[in-house]
């Protein structure tokens, strides 16, 4: 009798304890699922908060595999699934939280309208570290706030991991893009193409010598905080504001008084309700196309780790020691 297939999956038994690497079941794809064999899974400062169990918004029953973001190849497909077949390369945020098995593992059964078609271009490590971010990023600017050419975009926080993404989806629509950020981010935030401006700027005036007072079409908070105040401060009359950090107090009168309009934003909606997967599929497949196209290019960490090493890449996250996103090596080979 053939004993079920198994896999090597990090496991979290208990809250801010450490990953605990062990043998498993290997799950099967069921209906609109596929199988995929994961080559590397991304790390967000995300993963970090549902690790410690202090992201009220993304809890995830333990024991329990983590790890939001992956990219790997498709070895099975469930009934029903026709858009994908054993041997495509896909990319996808599709775990980690609301019950459903994460990236830390050889393997995950995964629903297939999460998933896109990795970039041709970018290597299965690259790749692992585009999709929440990119997500979060387009749902604010162009499905709420829908950037176009000729509009000026404010980000807040343009050289993390949303920020970055947030630049390059603004320039890719022909917007003149600014973006805030530490001094130790202005090389980067300037090499994707933006405007930079120091965050220890005040808000006001650098909106008046920019803009000549008027303020900025959009404006995109991915910092959360006093931050999101700000945004309410440099929007134009009739622009919008759109926030990926937007809890807390904040005074809306000085929204108010532009008429401007405000959208929160909540990504992990899809995967923790179920409800609009198939757009996020969608949004991959446009972040496929600009990275074929020379438009997007994530910002990926060159240090190295593997599920026995997941510790320490956590660990380098919380003490600010990262510069660019992890990815974790799930299977050897999985490139630059």
């Amino acid at each position: 009798m053939n004993s079920h297939p198994t896999m090597r999956a990090a496991i979290l038994e208990a809250h801010a304890a450490p990953f605990h690497v062990a043998t498993v079941a290997r799950p099967v794809a069921g209906a609109g699922e596929v199988l995929v064999r994961v080559a590397a899974s991304g790390v967000n400062p995300l993963d970090l908060k549902i690790r410690e169990g202090t992201a009220a918004h993304a809890r995830q029953k333990l024991p329990a595999i983590l790890g939001i973001d992956l990219a790997g190849t498709v070895v099975a497909a469930g009934p029903g699934v026709t858009r994908f077949r054993p041997g495509d390369e896909v990319y996808g945020m599709t775990g980690g939280v609301g019950g459903h098995q994460g990236s830390l593992a050889q393997y995950a059964a995964v629903d297939a309208d999460l998933l896109a078609l990795k970039p041709a271009n970018l290597s299965m490590r690259e790749a692992s570290v585009v999709p929440l971010v990119f997500i979060t990023a387009w749902e604010g600017l162009v499905d709420r706030m829908a950037v176009r050419a000729g509009q000026t975009v404010l980000v807040l926080g343009g050289g993390g991991g949303v920020g970055q993404m947030a630049i390059q989806i603004a320039r890719a629509r022909g917007a003149e893009v600014f973006a805030t950020g530490s001094s130790s981010s202005k090389q980067t935030v300037e090499s994707l193409g933006a405007n930079f401006i120091d965050r220890s700027e005040a808000v006001e005036p650098f909106t008046k010598r920019l803009t000549s007072d008027r303020g900025f079409d959009v404006v995109y908070d991915t910092v959360g905080g006093t931050a999101l105040d700000d945004a309410f401060l440099a929007v134009k009359r009739f622009g919008h504001v759109a926030s990926a950090l937007g809890w807390g107090s904040h005074a809306l009168a000085p929204l108010s008084f532009r008429a401007a309009s405000y959208s929160g934003i909540f990504t992990l909606l899809p995967l923790i309700t179920g409800e609009g997967r198939s757009h996020h599929g969608e949004i991959l497949t446009a972040a496929t196309r600009l990275a074929e196209a020379g438009q997007l290019s994530p910002s990926l960490n060159p240090r190295r780790f593997t599920l026995d090493r997941l510790d320490d890449a956590y660990r380098l996250i919380t003490e600010g020691q990262a510069r660019g996103k992890l990815s974790i090596d799930i299977e050897e080979g999985a490139g630059s």
